[in-house]
């Protein structure tokens, strides 16, 4: 029986790479997401992944569509905490809307449907926890202070929650994605790319969506059992710790 794995954010972007990589390495693959229905529907349509829809960054909507997925495809016993988002603008002008929607979506979401899959993971003695974090919340980013405190946060949260369940064969681990080629990057102005961004990138190009999702593929696999509490930095060297 194939082992099932919820995505969150995983019907775009980095989020539907890693949601077709895990279905391709044999996975029943659930891709929740929140607000695009025609990319969701698109994407359903073209791999045939099933979409649950629901805003992660509410407690309430992650009890119920969790239940939704188990309730189709079985218990979840990998997890993806992908889903993100950015209000970007400087410190001094950013407002608590701003503040709020970034740190509940980046960071309060992996508490709300993490919690809704530990207990199963732990009754079962197995599961396979994968936080997409980012260079920002390993080195800050300029206009960033509430995208680069909640990845931090992102990462308090998989060394301690890898501490608590270790015993169990439940590991929980972290990928910090440099700048990579998403709609998001893409909608950066070509000559803020080529003269700002590059530069700063060792390898001199931007990362692709596979190259993090088959990251991902590797930290899931039932053999990835003694890789917990790890940081995986996937930037091209922009940042190196």
């Amino acid at each position: 029986m194939a082992r099932v794995a919820l995505v969150t954010g995983g019907t775009r972007g980095i989020g539907a790479a890693i949601s077709k990589a895990l279905k391709a390495a044999g996975y029943n693959v659930a891709a929740n997401y929140c607000g695009n229905d025609a990319a969701a529907e698109k994407f359903k349509a073209e791999t045939g992944i099933p979409v649950f829809k629901w805003d992660v960054s509410s407690f309430e909507a992650s009890v119920e569509g969790v239940k939704t997925v188990e309730a189709a495809l079985g218990a979840v016993e990998i997890l993806v905490n992908n889903a993100g988002i950015t209000r970007d603008g400087a410190f001094h002008k950013m407002t608590i809307e701003q503040w709020s929607a970034v740190t509940s979506t980046n960071l309060g979401s992996l508490f709300n449907v993490t919690r809704q899959v530990i207990e199963g993971m732990r009754g079962r003695k197995f599961g396979r926890i994968i936080n997409i974090s980012s260079v920002n919340g390993q080195k800050g980013q300029f206009g960033q202070v509430n995208y680069s405190a909640a990845k931090a946060g992102d990462l308090g949260f998989t060394r301690a929650l890898a501490l608590e369940n270790a015993r169990g064969g439940i590991t929980v681990n972290a990928i910090c994605p440099g700048y990579i080629n998403t709609e998001m990057v893409q909608a950066v102005p070509k000559e803020v790319l080529e003269k700002n961004i590059l530069p700063l990138i060792p390898v001199n190009r931007l990362g692709e969506p596979e190259e993090i999702a088959r990251a991902v593929v590797f930290l899931a696999a039932d053999d990835a059992g003694f890789i917990t509490g790890s940081t995986l930095s996937i930037n091209g060297g922009q940042s190196m710790t």
